[in-house]
């Protein structure tokens, strides 16, 4: 069996000029079998640079290797792969490209020498093959050179061109591995765009990866193949290592170069970012520390009286708002800790700082949000305060009369036509008279506060945002109809013990009884008293359910209204807090830094002396002629590809955030449906995914205006620094 290596090769080393100079190459080397080899190539530095470091080779790739993420560590490490040319040199010698000996780790041990493979013994420090190494290194960072140590030679052959602006790619004559040269491998250089956080980075992620799906009974011998030559292939490794090409590498490299770096001119443009920046901080501590100040001031005080009864009281009838003031403190106060830094260690990864930046950002954008949306309705509302006010008075009064009395005056009568038992209809209609009007009553003294109420209402949405006047709303909901819902409680009632006497009795005339223990339908030998009796009581019940049910109907219709009223506030507070701003924003700016899985589109195929060159995108081909090649060449494969991306479209962006949501709406429509059938009370609330409620910070308010401060210094210092990069 030929082996295999693939070289993952950033294309900005295809699309430079070359240089008569020599540099370095660094990167990662991947051995997932015997016959499998995998060169993730990060990025070249120049011989001379690399001289001129205070530090050893050895103590530079050390400290990178620390920063790495600890999956890939376990897999492989950073290390110096070798030197590379602009061109081969004239005398014949090959460059050479090498891996550090102990800067390697294998999973199934290092690939020997199979049949029909050419193999040549030979010593790294034999001249006959035209390795060297670099010249002024060799003493100073002997340790990064090992002589057991794999090398990887590549040739470049800059007049070749694979098409699609994809040239400049190396060819493999041979490898150095353990003191031997193989000579012959099926080669496959993959071209990669790097990857740049806030630019696009690569995932092998896709929206739908945890989707349940039934696999069948018996598997397809394709599938049985994969999973046999899924050792040949570290996927997961490699796409790791190729979001850390430059993230961390190149960053904790140029830290320890002694060369010289070009700073930031101090020009007027550069000036004005900086004061702009600065006082954006300013401005932005200055605010969140006033909130903070106010929401101790608040705090303090109701501490003071949150033994007394009335604030026990307050808090079981508002417990829905003081649930989501809870939560917006609690936003307001961590805010600037979320937007804090995680260390270089995320920093590593493109795909994690990605991430991380994602997580920093949720909070305040889900803040700024919902107090633009407060503002948006709360302003208005606010100006407006009087006619709200006569339009929430004549929508009770319309409610009350046109639709609770008379409806209850309509169930006491003939109901669409049906004849209902007149005695038990009265009854049950005066009582839900007599509690309406009570009601009613009480509302009416209260009544001259609704202006003031509404005023509040819209101070709230101004200062808190649009989430906490939604949950007063809900407890406002809730406390307004508390009479309708202790009459559907009382109806429901009524209803579910004759729907269960009438189940139990109708089990007496078949012989039937209910075992509690097993659950389950036993045969069961009654008397005849028994019969007489249950036949008495069955008469009655039977007959006085029509109107029980029309009134259970009535007032369930009313109570489920009201349910789903709440249950849309409870939704629209939910999606406030869930809907991915931040995520959506950037995603309208820049869709590629949302990438769900990659494909890889061939670009030339070398099979021995044939060259297969495939078009590209607008139907030209290249017609490339093939170069004199060796017998090592002809017997091999030589594939060149490059690496891409697909993207999350919107749909799939946000449709994570809001399964969690929704997940909970049809059964809680199903649970309710169920209960309204059976005469059963079911929750009220959906149970929507709040966000947590994390404990009160106290700390001073200059500390928390410096913590602000620097948290947005940083973070905008962060972001020039990526795209100065």
């Amino acid at each position: 069996m030929t082996p295999k290596c693939r070289i993952w090769w950033p294309e900005f080393l295809s699309s430079t000029e070359p240089s008569s100079s020599s540099h370095l190459l660094f990167g990662w080397f991947i051995s997932c079998s015997s016959t499998c080899i995998d060169i993730v190539v990060a990025f070249s530095c120049d011989t001379g640079s690399l001289s001129g470091c205070q530090s050893s080779l050895q103590e530079i790739l050390s400290d990178t290797n620390r920063n790495m993420p600890l999956l890939l560590q376990n897999k492989s490490v950073f290390a110096l792969l070798g030197e590379g040319a602009a061109y081969p040199p004239s005398n014949g010698k090959m460059v050479k490209v090498g891996m550090g000996g102990d800067s390697q780790r294998s999973t199934n041990g290092s690939p020997s020498a199979t049949n029909g493979q050419d193999v040549i013994r030979e010593n790294h420090g034999g001249r006959s093959c035209g390795c060297h190494q670099p010249d002024g290194l060799q003493e100073k960072n002997s340790e990064a050179y090992d002589e057991d140590s794999c090398w990887i030679h590549l040739v470049y052959d800059f007049n070749e061109q694979y098409g699609r602006d994809i040239h400049r790619l190396p060819k493999l004559h041979h490898i150095h591995w353990n003191g031997q040269i193989l000579s012959q491998f099926d080669v496959h250089v993959i071209a990669y765009e790097t990857p740049i956080y806030g630019l696009h980075h690569f995932s092998l992620n896709s929206w739908n990866l945890f989707e349940q799906v039934n696999a069948p009974m018996k598997k397809p011998k394709w599938v049985d193949e994969l999973e046999r030559n899924r050792h040949l292939l570290d996927l997961d490794t490699v796409v790791l290592a190729i979001n850390c090409a430059t993230a961390a590498a190149k960053i904790v490299i140029d830290k320890h170069m002694d060369s010289k770096r070009s700073y930031a001119s101090f020009s007027i443009i550069y000036l004005s970012t900086a004061f702009i920046r600065h006082v954006f901080a300013i401005s932005a501590a200055s605010v969140s520390t006033l909130y903070y100040v106010v929401l101790q001031l608040i705090c303090n005080f109701s501490h003071m009286g949150c033994k007394t009864e009335i604030y026990k009281a307050l808090a079981r009838i508002l417990c829905t708002t003081c649930t989501n003031i809870q939560i917006r403190c609690c936003q307001f106060s961590y805010w600037p800790i979320f937007l804090q830094d995680n260390g270089l260690r995320s920093q590593s990864c493109v795909e994690f700082e990605e991430n991380a930046a994602f997580l920093r950002h949720s909070m305040w954008s889900s803040l700024v949000v919902d107090l633009l949306l407060g503002n948006l309705f709360g302003l208005p509302l606010l100006f407006n305060a009087e006619s709200a006010y006569l339009w929430l008075s004549t929508l009770s009064r319309d409610i009350t009369n046109d639709l609770l009395r008379s409806g209850c005056v309509w169930l006491m009568g003939v109901p669409a036509g049906f004849k209902l038992n007149t005695e038990l209809a009265g009854v049950l209609g005066m009582i839900s008279l007599n509690v309406i009007q009570i009601w009613s009553t009480l509302w009416t003294l209260a009544g001259s506060l609704l202006i003031y109420f509404i005023k509040g209402f819209a101070v709230f949405g101004i200062i808190f945002g649009a989430t906490i006047p939604a949950a007063l709303v809900m407890d406002m909901i809730s406390l307004a109809t508390f009479h309708l819902s202790i009459l559907h409680c009382a109806m429901s009632l009524l209803y579910s013990w004759q729907i269960q006497a009438l189940a139990a009795l109708w089990r007496l005339f078949r012989g039937r009884k209910w075992n509690p223990l097993r659950h389950r339908l036993d045969s069961y030998d009654y008397t005849v008293k028994q019969h007489t009796v249950g036949s008495l009581l069955f008469t009655p019940l039977l007959l006085l359910l029509p109107t029980t049910s029309v009134f259970y109907i009535f007032f369930t219709i009313l109570n489920a209204t009201i349910t789903f009223i709440c249950a849309f506030f409870e939704l629209s507070i939910s999606l406030i807090h869930g809907t991915p701003y931040s995520k959506i924003l950037l995603w309208l700016v820049r869709r590629r830094r949302f990438p769900s899985g990659i494909w890889f589109e061939i670009v030339s195929c070398h099979i021995g002396s044939l060259e297969i060159v495939f078009p590209d995108k607008t139907g030209s081909s290249h017609d490339n002629s093939q170069k004199d090649m060796d017998t090592a060449e002809e017997r091999s494969t030589i594939v060149v590809s490059a690496l891409h991306s697909n993207f999350l479209s919107l749909g799939e962006l946000v449709f994570p955030h809001y399964k969690k949501i929704f997940s909970g709406v049809l059964s809680f429509v199903i649970s309710s449906a169920h209960g309204a059938l059976i005469g059963t009370r079911t929750s009220s609330t959906l149970g929507t995914g709040l966000p947590p409620i994390y404990p009160r910070m106290i700390i001073p308010g200059k500390e928390y205006w410096c913590l602000c401060y620097n948290s947005i210094l940083s973070c905008t210092t962060k972001h020039d620094r990526h795209l100065g990069q």
